[in-house]
């Protein structure tokens, strides 16, 4: 008869750190190039969704709208990469916390807009009803990944990893 020991061993946080960090890494990643890609291609749309939350001059508006889907493409490559990762993160925070406070403003003026997140935005149709509180619990929940990217940048399989040579898995011992 076979006796087998019970599990002596714990999963310890510097070793599962890395994978939690390549797995909020690679969804932050692929967060950034679905909305950067599904306004890419109408820029003039992404335009005048930045330009309904009323925040700012058309005509800057229509600017930010244009350059947000290459900003949020080159954001979800960079973390595809691994590459910048701290930077990345940075830049995808700061990116998140004016989403959330323009999503926040419009729902504090009355707006009935679509946040343009994941495609054209803008004005919602007479009788549609803005979906304002998912839509903040959820960039707040990419805004977790994006502060434990800043916290613990260091993930497996990362160009910033192959750079410095550093595994970023630690040794048990530590």
């Amino acid at each position: 008869m076979t006796v087998t020991a019970p599990l002596t061993r714990t999963v310890r946080w510097p070793a599962l750190r890395p994978w939690l960090g390549t797995a909020a890494r690679l969804g932050l990643a692929t967060v950034w190039l679905v909305a950067g890609a599904t306004k890419v291609g109408d820029l003039a749309a992404s335009g005048r969704a930045v330009n309904a939350y009323q925040v700012m001059p058309y005509d800057l508006a229509t600017v930010i709208g244009a350059a947000l889907p290459f900003v949020e493409l080159a954001l979800g490559v960079l973390l595809l990469l691994g590459l910048a990762t701290r930077l990345a993160a940075g830049v995808s925070a700061a990116l998140l916390v004016v989403f959330i406070a323009g999503i926040a403003s419009a729902w504090t003026r009355g707006l009935a807009i679509d946040c343009g997140c994941f495609g054209s935005g803008g004005q919602l149709a007479e009788g549609q009803a803005p979906s304002y509180l998912p839509e903040i619990l959820r960039d707040l929940g990419f805004l977790a990944l994006a502060g434990f990217l800043l916290i613990w940048p260091r993930t497996p399989f990362s160009v910033d990893g192959w750079l410095t040579g550093e595994p970023a898995v630690e040794d048990e011992d530590e």
